[in-house]
């Protein structure tokens, strides 16, 4: 109990702590029982349920035992097109138990997530919040080997005896791969002091005008103008002003934020304080993925260094400017990559989205003008700041300037990421990974557009073109691209929220759709669903996650159709192809025998 007053006390009983503190019970007791989720909510005035209903949520968070390993398996179509189905046996066969379950000893839990960041590396898992990548059998055999010795993760990892507060420490458990270095992202050598003293110089008007002069614009994928976002900021009316960071990036085949806040975590920081500065606010949250925990110590020790300089806290280099920021872990749900989730998420509870207008640059954060952008926006913001408006908008194509980061993963001899200028063709940069007779093309992640490299390969990366969010995945001429599209839809179904009907059941229809289609029960009229369908998901959803959750369906069967007729039934007969005769005879046997069984009792 006593525990738990000053845990509560340490995050000032403040309800939008929540998160942060069952994170923190979770991790000295393994989980969260009833006897803390009671105490939990006297302290910060909530009901029982209100607590559970937040834990409920969250992917990471468990109010059961989960082993004294738990282990997350990352599934992902990269991960299953590099020998995923092999590991994940064998680590059942090592664990003793299958997925979703812990063994009878309660030494391992062993559970799927859907992404954790390293497409380029897979299959990958964490094992007590340490990553391993590159997995093999043998070497799933040897890491479960060596936690029934009783080593750690850490040692296994060979981390055990190594700063996690220093630079390098995420190096040595997943690689950058930065393949392809531009002028905008990872500069060397850059003065940050100097950079904060020069931004304190300038009118909030002045760095807002040049911002937008730049022709900045979102990279999370919407693109909107970031001048004009930060000028909106400033004209909003607010007791306070917040400005969040948004490293959640949680698409499938995405992993440039990971790489900036490894490799430039201090760009990523100065954005920031631009945007703070700009808008007149005080107050920053740096949003962090639960799959990137392992970058948390680092960049804690960071933000406390920069206080330290002066360059945060209540009065930065002595100019009456005050803004500081703190570190908000996620737990474990993509649809808080929308910024209404993940400001409801940083409120301590469900990651619903919220319903807009309002948006939240007038009304977010507790209610106050919340200004919310990623990570490779605020660390391009940087650059603007130091090399100028022109310099930037020199840079790429004139709708689309500067650069951008690719992550590219699937099948290519040269994964990781690149930075390109807007306006190169596709085939450039399958040229420039070393994709060897690819197929298709997933742009933007499951939520994106799946192109043709045949129609589309000429096609440019700009924003009125092939707006991508900074993911590429690769398929070449031997993958089954209606498997990979049912993974997708699955991965949908999964993250769905739930909260609007035509995503929770939209989601589970399309998936049923795509499964007929590959079982060759579907006929033309399930491809007319699957259109309409989509087209009222996209219409209907509460927010991008349902809008999109059709994507890997509608675009397939625009760019690929015969692989779609090339499975169709023929529609004649008195029962549709869909109908599943066996399954029906079976429910009508069981029920049978039951009724049976009732009469003879």
């Amino acid at each position: 109990m006593s525990g738990l007053q000053e845990l509560m006390r340490r995050h000032g009983n403040d309800r939008a702590r929540l998160i942060d503190m069952l994170l923190e019970i979770q991790r000295e007791a393994g989980y969260v029982d009833d006897q803390a989720i009671q105490r939990l909510a006297e302290g910060l005035n909530l009901s029982p349920l209100e607590v559970r209903e937040t834990i409920s949520f969250y992917h990471f968070i468990h109010d059961r035992p989960p082993g004294r390993h738990t282990i997350w398996l990352a599934d992902t179509v990269i991960a299953r097109m590099n020998g995923y189905k092999e590991v994940r046996k064998a680590l059942e066969e090592a664990c003793g138990c299958v997925f979703g379950q812990v063994d009878a000893s309660g030494s391992f839990g062993l559970f799927d997530t859907n992404c954790i960041g390293l497409s380029d590396q897979e299959p990958a898992m964490m094992v007590d919040d340490v990553v391993f990548t590159r997995l093999t059998p043998e070497r799933v055999r040897r890491i479960v080997t060596g936690l029934r010795a009783g080593r750690s993760a850490q040692s296994l990892a060979a981390v055990k005896d190594r700063d996690p507060t220093d630079s390098d420490f995420a190096a040595q458990l997943a690689s950058s791969a930065i393949r392809q270095r531009g002028p905008v992202f990872f500069s060397p050598d850059r003065d940050y002091p100097a950079l904060v003293e020069k931004l304190v110089t300038l009118l909030p008007e002045e760095l807002i005008a040049r911002v937008v002069d730049s022709g900045l614009r979102g990279r999370g994928g919407a693109g909107f103008p970031t001048g004009l976002k930060w000028r909106l900021g400033r004209e909003a009316e607010g007791a306070e002003k917040y400005v969040i960071c948004n490293a959640d990036e949680g698409e499938p085949g995405t992993f440039k934020d990971r790489v900036l806040l490894m490799e430039s975590p201090e760009d990523v920081l100065l954005g920031m304080i631009m945007a703070g500065w700009a808008l007149g606010a005080r107050h920053g949250i740096l949003y962090l993925r639960w799959e990137y925990g392992y970058l948390q110590a680092r960049l804690q020790r960071l933000l406390e260094e920069w206080q330290q300089a002066r360059l945060l806290g209540a009065d930065i280099l002595g100019q009456g400017f005050a803004f500081d920021i703190r570190i908000q872990k996620g737990a474990g749900a993509y649809v808080c990559g929308d910024e209404t989730a993940l400001i409801e998420s940083c409120e301590g509870k469900r990651g619903t989205p919220r319903v807009k207008p309002p948006y939240p640059i007038e009304e977010g954060y507790l209610g106050m003008p919340t200004c919310v952008n990623n990570v490779e926006t605020l660390a391009a913001a940087s650059r603007i700041l130091e090399k100028g408006a022109s310099w930037f908008r020199a840079l790429g194509a004139p709708e689309s300037t500067g650069t951008r980061l690719l992550s590219v993963s699937g099948d290519c001899d040269r994964p990781g990421i690149y930075e390109i200028e807007w306006g190169v063709s596709l085939n450039k940069v399958l040229r420039m990974v070393g994709a060897v007779d690819p197929l298709a093309v997933q742009v933007s992640g499951p939520s994106g557009e799946c192109v043709s490299v045949a129609r589309d390969g000429e096609r440019v990366f700009c924003y009125s073109d092939l707006s991508c969010n900074g993911s590429l995945m690769i398929f070449d001429r031997k993958r089954d691209l209606l498997e990979v599209v049912e993974e997708f839809t699955r991965f949908f179904v999964d993250e769905s929220c739930g909260i609007c009907v035509p995503c929770r059941a939209g989601g589970v229809d399309l998936l049923h759709k795509i499964r007929l289609v590959r079982a060759g029960r579907a006929t033309r009229r399930d491809l007319d669903d699957i259109r309409q369908w989509g087209a009222l998901m996209h219409a209907t959803s509460r927010c991008g996650l349902g809008t999109t959750a059709a994507k890997p369906l509608l675009t397939t069967l625009d760019r690929f159709p015969e692989r779609y007729e090339a499975l169709l039934a023929p529609d004649e007969g008195p029962l549709l192809p869909s109908f599943d005769r066996e399954a029906a005879l079976e429910a009508h046997r069981h029920a049978h025998r039951i009724l049976t069984e009732d009469a003879s009792s």
